[in-house]
């Protein structure tokens, strides 16, 4: 790759390697390095490591596996640690790192890339993947890849860093199996839209839920993958499904960064191409907006009669192999201030097709493109339907080429989402992270009585009600309550209680009260009897759990008995101000309950984020001790009223 610098082989025995003479030892080398790649075995791996921090080197690969990934490796990683000191180490179990920009292959494997001038940054944690990502023939410029492996010491908050320190980075590229330090991931995804650099990333796996109980519809409805979502989400970090799509959109934010919204236009000389690019944006956060009288006009007036104008856009081949013609349509459509205009072009097969009539439209698109400064995309239908050279003069006219119809959607949404994560205003504590302690086994499980009584404390109205363990105390407490009542189980160990047949709702006198306190107190001990709610204009499930790798978290959603039926939810994490909140609120599909829905009274909806602030700020109170949090339904009731939550669990560590 042509590095400019000194090359120092080391091997006990060799005298050459490559024609670069050979030092048996770091102590026998002419000067201190300024980083190093060990690839010897585990053991002597630790060595090396010791030998390179003592003489002052710069930082080290360290390739061999067998440490913290294995049983009988963690001593070892606590070794390399030691040696290393505070010289910066890369793994273990990791490939290493190519700098495309200086041209230095840190890396023990073929790859595909090549020196450039600027570029995305690629940082992975299997080497493999960073591995086949160089190979990609799509024109993406990359400008470093970086393999983590087991992050015994450098994460991925800490290359983050160092690639912000680097203005010819345009783009970060993630992929992500886990999260090592998500308070410090959020630090340097803050710099990093300070300093205008989007990150995308492709993230797989689970990482393990923390003290996930299974008898709650919370530990039930949101897993761990849930928690990364609402990570990325906090910080801005467009989450992709699949390696292509992480090419193409880390191509659109190499050319143009994040869009300033989600309003596309696409042109076309087929209308079924058109019709795709219709119909795909139904299941995706774009739109296709439609021309006002003065965009229709100026296009119309650049196309032949026979095209109905509209968006997307069936240009015909009337202009084909027209450049002036292709011109004037391409800028009237790129003047209408899209925030992506996309031109669907599929190039032939060079091997057995001419491309020659296709050079006018590229022309064309470039042109108009130079000429109206709007961000501009050529999609190819088919991935493999735009050649690489042609990718490379689109980009070097500032218009992105993106492979494939849904990778080119999914590209614009996730470069709208980071716009949109942009133009929000930072919270204004940082995560907090995971409990520093594990939450052990051992549960102590409150009853729905106590749990409210907790709910109460942190400022949560509850019915009134008594907890009775007789059928006398039974009556004597609904003397004091007001009809209708509700009459329900209270056990630490009953999660659903409706599904126990456990609860009644509507008893409307003293005589039906007694009847079903019979019934209840024949199997079990302990009653719960409040008065019962009935202006509630939504029911919603709110629970707290913790991940053990990205910290609390609050899942919001649809509830009652419909909670998992309807999977309708939102995961924020913690802490979560009043904007956040309503933001998930609003994502529901029952959040027009919440606005007055047909006519229905709205809900008091100041009280509720109030409620949720509460329920989040016990939460991180109590982070080292709770295991789970859930009111479900909470009711929200019309504006003025409040809200009430009639049911919660509570589950605490033992020690709490």
């Amino acid at each position: 790759m042509g590095f400019a610098g000194d090359i120092w082989p080391v091997h006990p025995s060799c005298e050459a390697v490559e024609g670069y003479p050979c030092y048996p030892n770091v102590e026998a080398l002419p000067g201190i390095p300024d980083a190093s790649f060990i690839g010897v075995n585990r053991h002597t791996t630790i060595d090396i490591v010791s030998a390179l921090n003592h003489i002052g080197a710069g930082g080290a690969v360290c390739y061999a596996s067998g440490f913290g990934e294995v049983p009988d490796g963690q001593v070892l990683n606590q070794d390399l640690l030691l040696a290393a000191g505070t010289m910066p180490i890369l793994g273990p179990n990791c490939y290493g790192l190519i700098n495309y920009l200086d041209g230095v292959p840190m890396w023990p494997d073929q790859h595909g890339g090549e020196r450039v001038e600027r570029g995305v940054a690629l940082f992975t944690q299997s080497s493999n993947i960073g591995l086949n990502l160089t190979m990609q023939s799509r024109g993406l410029p990359v400008s470093y890849l970086l393999a983590l492996g087991n992050q015994a010491q450098t994460d991925l908050a800490n290359v983050l860093e160092a690639a912000l320190d680097d203005s010819r980075v345009t783009a970060v590229g993630l992929y992500i199996e886990g999260f090592a330090d998500v308070p410090g991931l959020e630090r340097a995804m803050r710099r990093a839209r300070a300093q205008r650099v989007p990150v995308v990333a492709l993230k797989s796996g689970f990482s393990e839920q923390g003290a996930r109980i299974t008898q709650s519809h919370t530990a039930s409805m949101a897993g761990s993958d849930e928690a990364a979502d609402a990570l990325f989400d906090r910080l801005g970090i467009a989450r992709v499904p699949d390696p292509d799509t992480l090419i193409e959109v880390l191509k659109l934010l190499h050319i143009h960064g994040p869009l300033a919204g989600n309003r596309l236009c696409s042109m076309s000389c087929s209308g079924g191409e058109a019709s795709l690019m219709a119909d795909a944006v139904i299941s995706r956060d774009l739109v296709f907006p439609e021309f006002n009288p003065e965009q229709y006009q100026a296009v119309s007036e650049t196309v032949h009669d026979l095209v109905s104008v509209s968006n997307p856009l069936d240009y015909h081949t009337f202009a084909w192999n027209h450049e002036a013609d292709l011109h004037a349509t391409y800028s009237a459509m790129l003047s209408c201030g899209f925030d992506l205009s996309m031109l669907v072009l599929d190039f032939p097969r060079a091997d057995r097709c001419d491309l020659e009539t296709w050079q006018p439209a590229v022309s064309a698109i470039s042109r108009a493109a130079s000429d109206t400064g709007a961000a501009t995309a050529v999609v190819a239908s088919l991935p493999e339907s735009l050649p690489e050279p042609v990718a490379r003069q689109l980009m070097a006219k500032g218009i992105v080429p993106l492979c494939g119809l849904r990778q080119a959607l999914d590209s614009a949404e996730a470069a709208a989402q980071i716009g949109a994560a942009w133009r929000r205003p930072l919270p204004d504590t940082l995560l907090p992270g995971p409990s520093r302690e594990p939450l052990g086994p051992a549960l102590k499980w409150l009853d729905e009585w106590q749990a409210k009584k907790e709910l109460s404390a942190m400022g949560v109205n509850v019915p009134r009600g008594e907890r009775v363990a007789s059928l006398e105390a039974l009556q004597v407490a609904g003397q004091s309550l007001t009809f209708p009542l509700v009459l329900k189980v209270c056990d630490a160990q009953m999660a659903h209680k409706s599904e126990h047949e456990a609860v009644i709702l509507n008893i409307d006198d003293p005589q039906a009260l007694t009847h079903h306190g019979e019934v209840l107190f024949a199997r079990y001990s302990q009653l719960l009897i409040e008065e019962m709610v009935t202006d509630a204009v939504c029911e919603l499930i709110v629970g707290v759990s913790q991940d053990r790798a990205i910290g609390p978290w609050m899942l919001l959603g649809s509830g009652g008995v419909q909670a998992q039926l309807l999977a309708d939810r939102a995961v924020v994490l913690l802490p979560a101000d009043a904007a956040t909140l309503e933001r998930a609120l609003m994502s529901l599909k029952t959040y027009p309950l919440l606005t007055g829905f047909r006519g229905a009274a709205a809900a008091d909806t100041a009280v509720l984020l109030q409620v949720l602030e509460n329920v989040g700020t016990y939460a991180l109170a109590h982070q080292n001790t709770l295991v789970e949090l859930e009111v479900n339904p909470l009711l929200v009731r019309p504006e003025g009223k409040g809200v009430v939550a009639v049911d919660a669990l509570l589950r605490l560590c033992k020690d709490a």
